[in-house]
């Protein structure tokens, strides 16, 4: 069922935000209708929920017996159910029906930094016109960025610069050396890359899309050319700020022996190295997709299945765990690369 703005502006701390946010956190949340004796969490638990009690009445029992409810209809019930992590209590639920919204907290915790920010003054990156705005919400929404931390929010727009650009301008020319990373704020752009064919388009960006990310994660020149389709505005980031802000937080690494666990778990092997190291040495059982080639062949991979991705060093693995994250993959990039894996499976 879906939310409606006004029904989140009577929630706290949401009641602060201007309808533009609330707007994009209503297109988000969730509401459920759940039965008497339902557990919403226990205490203990982490999770990624906030949950606001919309009507009816949930009991937490806290590990000292201690026992406090909440009643959608009180004062309290405009606050978030227990919203400290771990959870302090179990939570369950009282009443006949109880009516929850439920919003993604990382989400959550952005779209609230950025409304605080835009109020600030001086502030470069706050457009009067909501519309103007709808590519910071894609930013903010993007999966990849997803583990963000709220600190980090505020230091990537502060350091974002806007530059204008024109139709049939060349921002990034594929072999070229990585010196930024791109959102398109406004206008549409088209990508392309070089084949024995000639020059392909194999994508278009348009308003909150990024790029220029994969160079900058691998160390590595550009893998495709980028155009401007139409008059417009980019924002950049420096390749010495992408690496001190987006890298550390956007890439989850595993250890050789977590990877062999969650591999006999049932989380598909990926390599990113060309067909020719490939053919080489590789792990055994593992799907072989080059970087270059990811985009293209996205498809062949199981959504359903997590993804340990690896290569020789973990530069071309933490780019394609980028990409995966972006598109709404599950995945994992391996530390340390093939020899750390190897080493790994030759333990007894």
């Amino acid at each position: 069922m879906p939310v409606d703005a006004q029904q989140l502006a009577r929630f706290y701390p949401l009641d602060k935000l201007r309808p533009e946010s609330l707007e994009q956190l209503a297109k988000e949340a969730k509401t459920e209708d759940v039965g008497k004796g339902t557990v919403l969490f226990k205490a203990g638990d982490v999770d990624d929920h906030m949950i606001y009690v919309v009507s009816g009445v949930v009991r937490g029992d806290y590990p000292d017996g201690k026992v406090k409810s909440t009643d959608g209809s009180s004062l309290q019930g405009r606050y978030a159910l227990g919203d400290l992590q771990p959870r302090r209590f179990t939570a369950t639920v009282e009443s006949l029906i109880a009516v929850l919204i439920k919003l993604d907290r990382r989400y959550t915790e952005k779209i609230i930094i950025w409304d605080q920010l835009s109020r600030s003054e001086g502030f470069r990156h706050y457009d009067a016109d909501p519309n103007a705005n709808r590519w910071v919400f894609r930013v903010l929404h993007n999966r990849a960025l997803h583990k963000l931390p709220t600190g980090a929010v505020e230091r990537l727009f502060q350091r974002l610069e806007e530059v204008h650009v024109v139709k049939g301008q060349l921002i990034v020319r594929e072999g070229d050396e990585a010196d930024y990373f791109y959102v398109v704020k406004e206008g549409s752009a088209s990508v392309s890359k070089q084949s024995g064919e000639g020059e392909a388009i194999i994508a278009y960006l348009v308003r909150g899309d990024t790029f220029g990310e994969d160079a900058l994660l691998t160390k590595s020149v550009r893998n495709a050319s980028v155009s401007m389709m139409s008059d417009g505005k980019l924002m950049r980031l420096s390749s010495k700020d992408f690496a001190e802000i987006l890298t550390p937080p956007v890439v989850d690494w595993v250890s050789a022996g977590k990877a062999s666990i969650l591999a006999r778990q049932g989380a598909q092997v990926l390599d990113v190295r060309t067909e020719e190291e490939f053919e080489e040495r590789a792990i055994k059982g593992a799907l072989n997709i080059p970087l270059f080639h990811l985009r293209d062949r996205i498809d062949e991979l199981d959504r359903s299945r997590k993804l340990i991705v690896y290569c020789n060093t973990g530069e071309r693995s933490a780019a394609a765990t980028f990409i995966l994250s972006k598109v709404g993959f599950d995945s994992v990039a391996l530390q340390g690369g093939l020899a750390a894996m190897m080493k790994q499976m030759e333990k007894p």
